[in-house]
C-alpha cells in the first residue's frame, strides 16, 4: 500500500512506517499532521487515481525532527574581470514518519 501526495507542491511517494524528509512544516516534534492532497492511492491490485486529488482519502503522519540538508556552495564568476562570488545555502526540512493511510 502507497500513496502519492502532494506536499508543499512537492510529490512523495508514502508509505506506512516509512521516514521521509519533507519541506519545512510548521509543527512542533512529536505532533500528529494530515496531507490531504493524495493524488494516487494504491493498494495490491487497485489503483485509485485522483482528478486532481483522491476523495475521501488522506495521509497521516507524526513529525519526528527539524533539520538542515547538508550545504551547497555556489560560486559565481565572470572571466577576465576579477569578479568571483562564493556562496552557500542550507535548505531546512521536516523528518516525519508516516503512521498511516486512510481511505473514506
Amino acid at each position: 500500500m502507497y500513496a502519492v501526495v502532494k506536499i508543499q507542491d512537492m510529490q512523495f511517494r508514502l508509505e506506512p512506517s516509512q521516514l521521509v524528509e519533507v519541506p519545512l512544516i510548521d509543527a512542533e516534534p512529536g505532533s500528529q499532521v494530515k496531507f490531504d492532497e493524495v493524488l494516487l492511492y494504491a493498494d495490491g491490485d487497485t489503483v485509485k487515481v485522483g482528478q486532481p486529488v483522491v476523495a475521501g482519502c488522506h495521509v497521516a503522519a507524526e513529525v519526528v525532527r527539524h533539520g538542515r540538508d547538508a550545504k551547497i556552495i555556489v560560486f559565481k564568476k565572470k572571466r577576465r574581470k576579477g569578479y568571483r562570488r562564493t556562496g552557500g545555502h542550507r535548505q531546512h526540512f521536516t523528518e516525519i514518519r508516516v503512521t498511516g493511510i486512510v481511505t473514506g
